[in-house]
């Protein structure tokens, strides 16, 4: 074996060249980084507020009750007249700006262009002094008086209600309560049963099951007996811990990627901008949402009430579409797909998405699978086609 030549300082040169080629290599990337960084950096510095402004496909207030705002978006295709009208009903841990964050990635758009009258519900910013309502409030009163004045305009006819994570769940007790209401309910993202199928949870799936699982009843009473609320940032830093390594990376590495890139920067920027505009949840309606349906999980269990009548996910009787992610870490697919034990077979249809918890909106793939899923699925059960098929069934 031939040895190795050391140099002055005694080190073996062979050796010596593989630490300088690695620290060349290193320093080599480090400055491509940096590079790529500048780019991110320079367009952050000439972006204006107007550059990325979300949720502008116009639409008019047409219904309000309280701080709750009901919106009929413009159409922008002919609508269809066969297809009862649909109502958009999001959660109050974020914005209904989700559905309509830019022109390419609208779920809202590309219903309207399919010719479906559309409707949203804002549920504004709550305080203080919304602190004490609860699920009587936003499911009976606010959504089902958003609904009565659809089904009014309708010519007292049932409408369509798609209810997207905590929205669905309002939407789905609502449709047990008053079906006589609903012509169809579509879900998305939807938690029906919150414990779900924990012993064969995915890692990385349920972790917002655990958090909550490992507080008590009193932890939880206390929070919101402190707050009042349950405060917009503390929900916010919650979902963020769920996904820590992308929370935390995605100011620098993820920026340094985009190179500058203006339209992966606008969007990303738009996608920031939603997040940031997260409301505080009123406290009574929270202390339900984590003790009675996250620890006591009553919802399946036939326990939770609405007015004082208890909840029978049995007697909903229009069609439904769930529609849920399968890579969805926020709301594990069992805790969604949990409904279908409580729907007729010939009423009860499935989405599985491809994809994340937000990445059922805002992602490209999802304009194709989850609105086209959407509106095929609507003219299966109420198009033109559907109706005759029906009627000819009666006829025989």
């Amino acid at each position: 074996m031939t040895a190795v030549e050391p140099d002055k300082n005694g080190n073996p040169l062979e050796e010596l060249s593989l630490a300088q080629e690695a620290w060349m290599l290193a320093w080599q990337q480090m400055l491509q980084t940096g590079e790529r960084m500048l780019k991110s950096n320079g367009f952050l510095g000439e972006v204006k507020n107007e550059d990325v402004a979300i949720a502008e496909t116009p639409a008019d207030v047409v219904f309000e009750v309280d701080k709750v705002r009901l919106l009929r978006y413009k159409p922008l295709a002919k609508t269809r007249t066969d297809i009862p009208p649909m109502i958009i009903c999001y959660g109050l841990f974020g914005r209904q700006t989700m559905i309509d964050l830019q022109e390419d990635r609208s779920l809202v758009r590309n219903l309207l262009m399919a010719g479906i009258d559309l409707y949203v519900v804002d549920w504004g910013n709550p305080t203080r002094a919304d602190q004490f309502l609860n699920f009587d409030d936003y499911v009976e009163r606010y959504l089902g008086s958003c609904v009565e004045h659809v089904f009014e305009a309708n010519g007292n006819k049932p409408v369509n209600m798609f209810g997207i994570c905590e929205g669905g769940t309002f939407a789905t007790m609502l449709a047990a309560f008053r079906p006589e209401l609903f012509a169809g309910l579509a879900l998305a993202i939807t938690p029906i049963d919150f414990h779900g199928d924990q012993d064969n949870f995915w890692r990385g799936e349920g972790f917002l099951n655990s958090w909550v699982g490992n507080l008590t009843k009193d932890d939880i009473d206390l929070l919101i007996d402190t707050h009042g609320m349950l405060p917009g940032e503390m929900t916010g830093a919650v979902f963020s811990s769920l996904t820590p390594i992308a929370s935390m990376t995605k100011y620098n590495i993820g920026l340094a990627r985009m190179e500058g890139n203006e339209a992966m920067m606008l969007n990303f920027l738009r996608m920031e901008k939603w997040i940031a505009d997260r409301p505080d949840h009123p406290g009574e309606a929270a202390r339900q949402w984590l003790n009675d349906l996250y620890r006591e999980n009553q919802l399946v269990n036939g326990e939770f009430e609405i007015c004082g009548e208890k909840i029978d996910l049995k007697k909903i009787s229009c069609p439904v579409i769930n529609i849920y992610a399968e890579q969805d870490h926020i709301i594990p697919v069992s805790c969604s797909k949990a409904l279908g034990k409580f729907i007729s077979k010939k009423n009860y249809d499935e989405i599985g998405f491809p994809g994340g918890h937000v990445g059922v909106f805002v992602s490209r793939k999802a304009q194709g699978v989850v609105a086209g899923g959407l509106v095929d699925w609507l003219e299966k059960k109420q198009g033109k086609s559907a109706a005759k098929k029906k009627q000819n069934r009666k006829k025989a």
